[in-house]
């Protein structure tokens, strides 16, 4: 009589502690995006770039993949400039710590994830 009174509140921990332990399930594209880099962006791994507005930038990589990085604050001149800079940080791959330099400012990317392609531009909705 006595194991018993033991055995049931010890079976309740243990089913209670599995049950914390265990994680939710997380979407097989969510944790691809998460570790999304441009390697050699210092030496010509990106092949391409787009923005759209003035807070995000679409990357293309020299294997045709595309990247969009979106950006901590909003850099005013981005829609009409025709050339940025790339701080890809001293490993030379471009990701979510890296940053553009527009004008001599630089802004860092709030998230850097992998994208089926850029959008469709306007002008060409239309026809």
């Amino acid at each position: 009589m006595k194991i018993a009174v033991w055995l049931i509140p010890l079976g309740l921990a243990v089913t209670a502690s599995t049950v914390a332990l265990a994680e939710p399930e997380r979407p097989a594209a969510r944790q691809e995006n998460a570790d999304a880099s441009i390697a050699f962006a210092d030496h010509g791994g990106v092949y391409s770039w787009r923005t759209e507005g003035d807070s995000t930038v679409y990357f293309e990589d020299q294997h045709r993949h595309w990247y969009r990085a979106t950006l901590f604050a909003p850099a005013f001149d981005l829609p009409f400039v025709e050339r940025i800079g790339i701080d890809s940080g001293p490993m030379g791959t471009l990701d979510r710590f890296g940053a553009v330099i527009v004008k001599g400012q630089r802004y860092p990317f709030r998230s850097f994830v992998a994208v089926d392609g850029p959008p469709v531009k306007r002008h060409a909705a239309r026809k």
